[in-house]
């Protein structure tokens, strides 16, 4: 946001929204288990950043967000806006689901030819986190240009 970009941010909880629209967040409500309802919020996205590294819940639910539901979200990403992906493949979730997850987006983006990053910093340190995930999208953009 400090560089000017719109920033919209998802939450299964509109709960949540007036507490991203006050982050200066364009809020969206949608649900990653039921991922046609998270395509919308991409409209006019550049750079889709994929932030569930720390997503709390039953383990084959969260599995299941960095496996099939992950997958067919890359899948539908393709008729978008889209040209790159920040994967967030550390935080508290267990690490082989966030490997598999990174795996599936190092092998769509490559197919695809679009840029990635995978960040791994830790979110309980959210100042070096955010900087980790900014310089990443960063990246991403940076080599959108090229």
């Amino acid at each position: 946001m400090a560089e000017g970009h719109v920033v919209r941010g998802t939450s299964r909880d509109s709960g949540h929204v007036p507490a991203l629209e006050a982050a200066g967040v364009e809020a969206f409500v949608g649900d990653p288990d039921r991922v046609g309802t998270i395509v919308p919020a991409l409209q006019q996205v550049s750079v889709a950043c994929l932030l569930l590294g720390s997503a709390v819940g039953d383990p084959d639910r969260i599995a299941a967000l960095h496996g099939p539901r992950l997958e067919m979200l890359l899948e539908k990403m393709i008729d978008t806006t889209v040209r790159g992906i920040v994967y967030e493949a550390g935080g508290t979730a267990a690490p082989a689901v966030l490997q598999r997850g990174g795996e599936l987006v190092s092998m769509a983006c490559q197919r695809s030819r679009i840029p990635y990053e995978l960040i791994d910093a830790d979110p309980s340190d959210h100042g070096a986190w955010m900087r980790v995930a900014e310089r990443a999208v960063e990246r991403v953009m940076a080599s959108r240009r090229r």
